[in-house]
Order: C-alpha cells, then sequence, then structure tokens
C-alpha cells in the first residue's frame, strides 16, 4: 500500500469514526457503535421488502408513537443487519405487536424484559441463523443485529430508553441479542410455526418479550420423567411467582428432546406434564411471603399455585449443539399470555 493509499483510507477511517461518535452524541446508540446509514443503504433495505416505507410496523398506542418500515429500515442498518436480513426484522415486529405486553406497556416494565425472537425455515441456513450451539450467546450477525435491529427501533422511534420512559431495576443481560433459529433437522417434534398453523418448512418468525432464562443441566439419567422433574423444579422456583400469575417456557437441547419423545413424549405431552406438575405448594408461597391468603382462581387448588397458566402457554422449541443435555427455562413476560402466532417472512 502505498503512502498514498494510507492517507486517503487514515482519511476515511477518521470520517467514519467521526460518524460513529456523532452516533453517540446524539444518544443513538445502545451502548455500541452503530453503522452510519446513508439513503443509498435505506434504499436497499427498502428493496428487500415488498412492504412500502410508510407501513407502520410497529406502535405503542398509550405513548401515541408508531414505528414506519422506513424508520426500521434505518434501524436495521444502524444495528448492522444486512438487507436480507431486513424482512425478518419486519417478520419479528409483526410478531411481537400481537402480544399483549408488548402493546401494554412491557417495554417500560420493571423487569427489564427483552424480546425472544425464533426463526424457523430455510432462511435460517440463508442468512447465517444460528440454530445449534450457543444460540443464545454472541458471535452470530444475523442471530445479534436481527434482535438489535428491534431494540434500537424501540430506543430510537419508540423513545423508551434507561433512566428515561424505561424503568427496567436490573434489566436482562442479552436484551439486544435474543433472536435464535430453531434446530429443526435435529427436534423430533414439527417446527414452532407448524404448531402454530403455518405450512411446514415456510419461512417464519415467532416472538415472546422474555424476562429471564435458566439452566437445567441434566445428563444424569435416561429416565424422560426423572428429567422432566428437573424441569418442574426450575420452573417452579417462588421468586418467579408475582401474586397468583407465572410462566415458563422451555429451549430444550437435542438430547433432551429426543429423549422425551424417545420416551413417548409429543411436545403437547411435554406442555400437559409441566402445567400438571410445577406446582408450588401453598406453605412455600406462604413461607416466602407470597401466601394467597385463600384466593380461589385459576390456577389455585388444594395442593397449591400452578406455575404455569395453561400447557399451551408454556412455549417449547428445541435449540442449541449437541454438546451435554443442557436445556433452558425460559421465563414469558406479561400476565395476559403469549400469543402463539408464527408470521411468514416476506421478501421483495
Amino acid at each position: 500500500m502505498t503512502d498514498t493509499a494510507l492517507e486517503r483510507d487514515a482519511a476515511r477511517l477518521e470520517y467514519a469514526r467521526d460518524a460513529v461518535e456523532h452516533a453517540y452524541d446524539e444518544g443513538w446508540t445502545d451502548g455500541l457503535p452503530i453503522v452510519p446509514v446513508t439513503a443509498a443503504m435505506v434504499e436497499e433495505f427498502l428493496a428487500a421488502t415488498p412492504r412500502p416505507p410508510d407501513e407502520v410496523v410497529a406502535a405503542l398506542p398509550h405513548l401515541d408513537r408508531e414505528c414506519t418500515v422506513e424508520q426500521a429500515a434505518v434501524n436495521a442498518a444502524m444495528a448492522g443487519c444486512r438487507p436480507e436480513y431486513f424482512p425478518v426484522v419486519l417478520a419479528a415486529w409483526d410478531a411481537l405487536m400481537h402480544q399483549p405486553s408488548v402493546t401494554g406497556g412491557g417495554w417500560q416494565s420493571t423487569s427489564g424484559p427483552a424480546p425472544l425472537i425464533v426463526v424457523n425455515g430455510p432462511v435460517r441456513a440463508e442468512l447465517g441463523i444460528n440454530s445449534t450451539g450457543g444460540v443464545l450467546g454472541p458471535g452470530f450477525r444475523a442471530n445479534a443485529t436481527i434482535a438489535r435491529a428491534v431494540g434500537l427501533v424501540v430506543r430510537n422511534v419508540l423513545g423508551i430508553r434507561p433512566h428515561e420512559l424505561e424503568q427496567a431495576t436490573q434489566g436482562l443481560p442479552g436484551r439486544w441479542s435474543l433472536c435464535v433459529g430453531e434446530n429443526e433437522e435435529e427436534s423430533p417434534w414439527e417446527p414452532l410455526s407448524a404448531e402454530l398453523g403455518l405450512p411446514a418448512g415456510a419461512d417464519a418468525v415467532s416472538a415472546l418479550l422474555l424476562r429471564t432464562c435458566e439452566f437445567v443441566d441434566n445428563r444424569h439419567t435416561q429416565d424422560p420423567e426423572e428429567v422432566l422433574w428437573d424441569f418442574c423444579d426450575t420452573i417452579a422456583r417462588t421468586g418467579a411467582a408475582i401474586g397468583r400469575f407465572s410462566s415458563a417456557g422451555l429451549v430444550l437441547s437435542v438430547e433432551h428432546a429426543q429423549l422425551l419423545a424417545g420416551g413417548g413424549f409429543a411436545k403437547a405431552d411435554v406442555q400437559q406434564w409441566l402445567h400438571d406438575h410445577a406446582v408450588r405448594s401453598h406453605a412455600d408461597l406462604e413461607r416466602a411471603g407470597k401466601g394467597l391468603d385463600g384466593l380461589q382462581a385459576p390456577g389455585i387448588d388444594e395442593y397449591g399455585l400452578h406455575m404455569t397458566p395453561s400447557p399451551e402457554q408454556i412455549p417449547i422449541i428445541v435449540a442449541g449443539a449437541r454438546n451435554a443435555a443442557m436445556s433452558m427455562v425460559v421465563r414469558p413476560f406479561g400476565f395476559s399470555g403469549w400469543s402463539r402466532t408464527a408470521h411468514p417472512v416476506r421478501r421483495g
């Protein structure tokens, strides 16, 4: 490289650095650097979708705020998405807008919930969306930037920022990165999108707000019910209960999913078993200061509190590597339940 080329590149890099610092000064970032965006870049993103630029894709009626396709494109480019990721970002917003907790103020909750975005279909391989090792962790551009694109809209378009409208007490680590592909190739069951009514093989996105996730490491037994009891122990912890409300779902490892399926459990059987057995006794709740004081309501019986609202409200996906028999219990946010919808990825 010649001195002239070095000088030219140095000038360009300095210009890019100034653009990044300008974004910090304007408060447009989530703490990490963003990609400077040009009008031409936005046009590339808009060309990836058949949806018009002025279509509203996200709205918070109680704040009278909306986000259009074009505004979502700007933030997806800032997040580091490639244009071909953008239809997945829009499908994620379609899924999120069906969640009562999202439109009802969930982004501002003291829980500090994060969107969990689940992608099904061939689009996972086409875009490089990780569905196996480290699926909830960092290291994959598509997973990270699709989720981050949603978070930047929440901040920059809907105006919900920490210490302002956002009221998270601690928040959730990984709030900007919870986008996973389901490991359909190794799952013994139908994909989540098919369970929710779309044709098998469709490119689709489902989403919900998540409060947290907790691992269950069980490589000790080959008895399906013993593994389910281990899940129950995590699902039924008193700290997850707010009054008479609680919820849980599973991100199952391949080993656990195949063990359960091999034991004769369909996915619906697992959901029913967990709902029936994840119960916390009245004595346990009272000891934790969460006694129900004789309250009579759905989910409460003589044995205590059922820690999931219904079998159908236990989302289950299979994702992760075949490294060890380790799964995640996830905690959906909100008292009004998960929408149980999957939304097609529409490409231009």
